[in-house]
């Protein structure tokens, strides 16, 4: 889940962090406004401050649940506690630990969403008050014949408490006879990066979702995007930036791109080649040059040449159909998995090589000299 809508930057952050992370891969927003505008699927749970803005079971209203096949309502936060009573004896949790006012909150909300219920364990203690009142309530619901859809954290050691937490779902699931309790999904959330992915990939763990915010919708390690916009080609004269900064060169030009795939179906480099020239073919040798490479050219032969450059904006119209997002979503999605695992390692990346045709080098070397 991405859920970066409060750390977002800039006025229109937000919606973009929500729109682009659904394009790379993401399966929900907890942004409504981007799930109403894009489509995105919308998924989100209360905040510590609903929880904390209980304090006794009595401000739970209205109390009233009707089962969910029909019939006479019950007094909803009364079977609550019948059932937390039982849980805590099973748990060997004292029941005067528990929270009342997370209890209050946990049968609200139930009442509100019972099709949708969802507990925040971690504003006290989790596995004393939290995970208990949780499976209270949830086992109250599924009297009536509802299922709670999971439970979130929010901090500490998030593997192990899911751990624990499974442990609990699963004596519950066994005790009150419901199969389906012990597989409740745990999310978790609480500044998870890369690296946090990484060790719950490495250690396994019980966590079903994840919401990421800040290490997603905001960059700590690029802050800003060092790019230049410059014009390559004047009434079709090719144009360059020279400068002692070899990064801040621009290639001249107007340009094509291709990508070029290896016999193993991977794709190994992508090829900068002027407008006019043919495009490259499988099985044909070509002679290019690496960005930011050896000066000396190299020889490769592609399996298959992809183009990649298409216009669909042309003298202030639209010259193509746009794709829709979830098209965006899955030509991402394959781009990605065609990628080679070297590329994509977390530590100690290969780069991805990008190169220029014989012909766009010539030019480059041309004006360079006409330059000095």
């Amino acid at each position: 889940m991405e859920m970066g809508l409060r750390r977002a930057q800039g006025p229109d952050g937000a919606l973009s962090a929500s729109k682009y992370s659904y394009v790379g891969g993401f399966d929900f927003t907890s942004n409504v406004l981007a799930g109403q505008l894009y489509g995105i699927p919308v998924r989100g749970t209360v905040a510590h401050s609903y929880i904390m803005s209980f304090s006794v079971l009595a401000e739970a209203q209205p109390r009233m649940l009707a089962p969910r096949a029909g019939g006479e309502p019950v007094d909803f936060p009364c079977l609550a506690v019948t059932w937390l009573e039982r849980v805590c004896q099973l748990l060997h949790v004292p029941r005067e630990g528990v929270s009342e006012g997370e209890l209050a909150a946990f049968v609200s909300y139930a009442v509100a969403f019972p099709c949708s219920f969802q507990g925040l364990v971690d504003t006290y203690s989790v596995m004393r008050s939290g995970v208990p009142n949780f499976c209270g309530v949830a086992l109250a619901l599924a009297q009536l014949g509802y299922r709670a859809i999971g439970v979130r954290l929010d901090s500490g050691d998030l593997a192990r408490q899911a751990a624990e937490i499974r442990r609990v779902l699963r004596a519950c699931s066994i005790q009150f006879q419901l199969p389906w309790f012990e597989a409740v999904p745990i999310a978790v959330s609480n500044d998870i990066s890369e690296q946090s992915l990484e060790a719950f990939g490495r250690e396994g763990s019980d966590i079903d979702m994840i919401g990421i915010g800040t290490h997603l919708v905001t960059c700590p390690r690029q802050p800003s995007l060092g790019c230049i916009y410059k014009l390559v080609q004047v009434n079709g004269r090719p144009r360059m930036k020279l400068t002692e900064e070899e990064e801040k060169m621009t290639l001249p030009g107007c340009k094509a791109v291709y990508r070029l795939w290896d016999a193993a179906g991977r794709p190994f480099m992508d090829l900068l080649a002027l407008a006019d020239e043919s495009p490259p073919r499988a099985g044909q040798e070509l002679e290019v040059w690496v960005l930011g490479g050896s000066p000396e050219a190299l020889r490769v032969i592609p399996a298959a040449a992809e183009t990649l450059h298409r216009t669909y904006f042309k003298d202030g119209q639209v010259c193509e159909p746009l794709p829709s997002l979830p098209e965006i979503r899955s030509h991402a999605k394959a781009s990605l998995c065609s990628l080679g695992p070297a590329h994509k390692k977390l530590r100690e990346p290969e780069a991805y090589q990008v190169a220029m045709t014989e012909k766009l080098h010539a030019l480059l070397q041309d004006l360079r000299q006409a330059s000095q």
